[in-house]
C-alpha cells in the first residue's frame, strides 16, 4: 500500500505506524527519517505525501534525503547538524588527548622531582660538581616541562578557536533546520518548540494566544495553475504574515498552506484585530503576474483563535484554535473566529499535530 493511499492513523498509534512505514521502505529509524514520515502520516502536508509516494517502495537513503531536501528543505540541515556534531566530537577528543598528554608530562616531571629530592635527602655531603650536575639536570627538566606547557597552551588556544568555529557552524545549521525553505518563516519544528513555551510562566499563559490560519481553497489553485504558481502565492502570503512579526508575535509555516501565530502579551481583542488585519491584507493583495497579466486570485485566508487562558496546555490550545479555524471554514471562509465565541464545542477537523484524542 502506498503512503498516499493510507488512512490517517490515530495519534496514539502514529509512532508505531512511522516505524512500520520506515521498515517497509527499508529506511533506518534515524531522527530525520522519522520526522519526515511522521509529518506525512499527520496529514498536514499533502505535498509531502505525494512526494514520498512518487519515490516508490524502496527509495534508498540518498533518494529519500533528496526528496526531503526538495519538499521540506530539512534533510540537508539535519545532515549538516549531524556533521557539525561529529566535528565537535572530534575536536573535543583532540583536546582530551592534549590534556592527557600534558598530565602524563606533569606526572613524569613530578616523579623526577621526587627522585631527586629523595636522593638529596639521602646524602650527607655533596661536592660542588655533584650539585652543579643536579642543578643542570633539573634546569633542563624544568625547561622541558615549561616548553611542554607552552605548547599545550598554544595547542589548546588553537583547538578552542576551532571548537568555537564548529559551535558557530552548528548554531547556523540549527537555525537552518528550523526554517522553512520556501517562505523563510520558522517551520513546524520551531513552532512545536515555541508552543511548549506558551505555558512556561503564568503571565504568558494569561496573556498569550494561538492563531491558526489556512489559505482557502488552495488545492484548486495548485491544480489549475501548477505548483510553481502555488509556491509563489505561498511566498506572498507568508510575506504578509511576516510583516506582523514582532517581539510578541511568532509566525511559522506549520505545513502546506497552513500557518501558526503564537502571540504573547495581548488581549483577546488585540489578537482578533491582528488576525483581521492580516486577513484583510491578504484579501486586498493582487495575485497577478505583472508580465503576463494572469490573475491567480482571489486568495483569502481563514483564521481560528484561542487564548491560552482557555486551555490547560499546548495540546488543548491547539485543538481549540483548530475548532475555531474549522468554524471559519464552515462559516464561509475568509473570516476570523475566536474559540470563545463558539457555541458548538464539537467542531473539529481532527488535526493531528497536537491531537491526543
Amino acid at each position: 500500500m502506498q503512503l498516499s493511499e493510507m488512512p490517517e492513523p490515530l495519534a496514539a498509534d502514529i509512532g508505531a505506524n512511522v516505524l512500520a512505514r520506515l521498515r517497509q521502505m527499508h529506511l533506518e529509524a534515524i531522527p530525520r527519517n522519522y520526522e519526515v514520515i511522521y509529518e506525512a502520516l499527520s496529514g498536514a502536508n499533502p505535498a509531502l505525501v505525494d512526494a514520498i509516494a512518487a519515490l516508490g517502495p524502496t527509495p534508498g537513503q540518498d533518494g529519500f534525503d533528496r526528496m526531503a531536501d526538495r519538499t521540506l528543505g530539512r534533510g540537508r540541515g539535519e545532515r549538516m547538524i549531524e556533521s557539525a556534531h561529529a566535528s565537535m566530537s572530534v575536536k573535543l577528543d583532540e583536546i582530551l588527548r592534549v590534556l592527557k598528554s600534558e598530565r602524563s608530562s606533569r606526572e613524569r616531571y613530578g616523579e623526577i622531582l621526587d627522585v631527586t629530592s629523595q636522593g638529596l635527602r639521602a646524602r650527607s655531603h655533596f661536592s660542588q660538581d655533584c650539585l652543579q650536575q643536579v642543578a643542570t639536570v633539573m634546569s633542563s627538566v624544568t625547561d622541558t616541562a615549561l616548553d611542554s606547557t607552552r605548547r599545550v597552551a598554544s595547542t589548546m588556544q588553537d583547538k578552542s578557536a576551532e571548537l568555537e568555529a564548529v559551535k558557530a557552524e552548528l548554531e547556523q545549521y540549527k537555525k537552518l533546520s528550523e526554517t522553512d525553505a520556501l517562505t523563510s518563516l520558522p517551520n513546524r519544528r520551531a513552532f512545536d518548540r515555541a508552543m511548549k513555551g506558551v505555558y512556561a510562566n503564568h503571565r504568558e499563559a494569561m496573556f498569550g494566544a494561538l492563531i491558526l490560519a489556512d489559505i482557502d481553497r488552495f488545492k484548486p489553485v495548485n491544480d489549475k495553475h501548477g505548483h510553481p504558481i502555488g509556491d509563489r502565492i505561498l511566498q506572498i502570503v507568508a510575506s504578509l504574515f511576516k510583516a506582523s512579526m514582532s517581539t510578541n508575535v511568532t509566525v511559522a509555516r506549520t505545513g502546506g498552506e497552513e500557518f501558526g501565530l503564537i502571540v504573547t502579551g495581548m488581549s483577546e481583542k488585540a489578537v482578533a484585530d491582528l488576525a483581521e488585519e492580516i486577513r484583510s491584507a491578504v484579501e486586498q493583495t493582487p495575485f497577478v503576474n505583472a508580465r503576463t497579466g494572469a490573475d491567480y486570485g482571489p486568495i483569502t485566508v481563514s483564521f481560528g483563535i484561542c487564548m491560552a487562558s482557555e486551555a490547560k496546555g499546548p495540546d488543548e490550545l491547539y485543538r481549540k484554535a483548530d475548532r475555531a479555524l474549522y468554524a471559519s471554514k464552515n462559516g464561509g471562509r475568509n473570516r476570523v473566529t475566536s474559540h470563545s465565541a463558539l457555541k458548538d464545542g464539537k467542531l473539529t477537523k481532527g488535526w493531528k499535530l497536537y491531537s491526543s484524542e
